[in-house]
């Protein structure tokens, strides 16, 4: 697997245009979800591992930086880097472009995983805590510090 992982083109669908010609920024959620799944897989999570131990992931966080409308038509894909991690969650941040290049939105994140018995946050088993960590090993690029741990707020 690549890092940091990019994934598959993706295509605005035209029942995503909100009343103002570009995509719903509900979507941009959507386009970064379906990239995440599409590496879920590769670290050991998907739905055999849900099907298997009853867990999975829950997003407990998460905050979008729209940089550039997307139109219907556009193909786009999704680069996603690993911050951080423990035992029972972990920190990402993702990056949304055109296929002409350009930086469309931004993405971070806190992930837990969750018993869905509890349901209850519980550690990840050691097979998925050990490809996190060759995954962060692997990153030799890494997103702009700048763009990570951004707030909400009016600059005074």
């Amino acid at each position: 697997m690549q890092t940091p992982f990019r994934s598959s083109m993706m295509m605005v669908k035209p029942e995503w245009i909100d009343i103002n010609g570009h995509l719903n920024m509900a979507y941009y959620n959507v386009l970064f979800d379906e990239s995440v799944d599409e590496l879920y897989p590769h670290i050991g999570f998907g739905e055999a591992y849900i099907k298997e131990t009853g867990c999975t992931t829950y997003v407990a966080e998460w905050h979008i930086r729209y940089l550039r409308e997307l139109h219907e038509g556009n193909e786009v894909y999704a680069l996603f880097y690993l911050i951080d991690f423990d035992e029972k969650r972990f920190h990402s941040y993702s990056e949304l472009y055109h296929k002409d290049g350009w930086l469309a939105a931004t993405a971070e994140g806190l992930t837990l995983h969750v018993d869905q018995s509890g349901p209850r946050v519980a550690p990840m088993p050691q097979n998925i805590q050990d490809a996190l960590a060759t995954y962060k090993a692997a990153q030799t690029e890494m997103p702009d510090p700048a763009n990570i741990g951004r707030k909400v707020g009016l600059k005074r």
